[in-house]
């Protein structure tokens, strides 16, 4: 009857042998790292990479959809810029009409004043003498009212100050007609100041719209370029963490006291910066 030592034993040599041969290549792989590491490091890194990197087929189909997408996305940001474009247009005539609007605002604001000024003279003579009888004054109150709805038809005067001045509210229709008329310009000149202040305030408010929006449509119509013509970024080498060590890197020298900043290109300001 056999033991277990009896059919172990003739096993033991060709197991001792195996052990050994396992062993010896260890060792070689060990005396390799410490001879050579760099080398061996390098090449399994560049096994590894390889492994890693995607195949011919699948860098094409990958190129193909990202074509594919950054197209569709810049004919996206080209209608935007379109539209983008024709706001702009349209807030540039819009500009234009409120400085027109603005300057005959000035033009009739400066006639009311050369009227003040006119009258303000002849005020200051000495006004002719005329009976004060019921009679006259019902001219000179005939004078007024005629005088007024004659303004308030030029548009130079509101609805309201001819119903002020016909019902005698804040208004003597017997003072003189040279005095009536100064009164009535001095009237005049105030409603034209505030329109041509009003007139400005929009001119102003209408300029920075065309500038926003001119801004607005070469910003889209950049990234629409710079969508279909995309800058290559490099390609860097697969690392491999744990074979290369710890990293290097490079210190600031100390006590420079420089802080890296971007600078912002400068805006453009006044009405040059609007698109033509």
């Amino acid at each position: 009857m056999q033991t277990v030592f009896s059919t172990v034993l003739p096993d033991m040599p060709a197991a001792a042998v195996i052990w050994l041969v396992l062993l010896a290549v260890a060792a070689t792989v060990v005396a390799a790292l410490i001879v050579r590491p760099s080398r061996f490091r390098s090449e399994l890194v560049d096994r590894i990479s390889d492994a890693a990197r995607p195949s011919s087929i699948e860098r094409a189909e990958r190129a193909r959809v990202q074509d594919r997408e950054r197209n569709r996305y810049a004919d996206e940001v080209a209608v935007a810029a379109a539209r983008a474009a024709a706001t702009a247009e349209r807030s540039r005539t819009e500009w234009l009409t409120a400085q027109e609007d603005a300057e005959v605002a000035w033009q009739a604001y400066q006639g009311a004043e050369e009227d003040v000024r006119r009258l303000t003279a002849a005020a200051a003579l000495p006004l002719p003498r005329t009976a004060k009888t019921p009679a006259e004054y019902a001219d000179r109150e005939r004078w007024l009212h005629r005088a007024a709805m004659d303004a308030q038809w030029r548009d130079e005067i509101t609805v309201r100050q001819l119903s002020d001045i016909l019902g005698g509210n804040g208004w003597d229709p017997s003072r003189h007609p040279v005095e009536q008329e100064l009164l009535l310009r001095r009237l005049v000149r105030d409603n034209m100041a505030a329109r041509h202040r009003a007139a400005t305030q929009r001119e102003q408010a209408a300029w920075q719209a065309a500038e926003l929006a001119a801004a607005a449509a070469q910003s889209l119509r950049d990234e629409a370029f710079a969508a279909l013509h995309p800058v290559a970024e490099p390609q860097t080498a697969l690392s491999i963490v744990g074979f290369a060590g710890p990293e290097t890197t490079r210190e600031l020298p100390a006590g420079t006291g420089t802080d890296v900043t971007r600078e912002l290109p400068p805006v453009a300001r006044g009405r040059a910066a609007v698109a033509t």
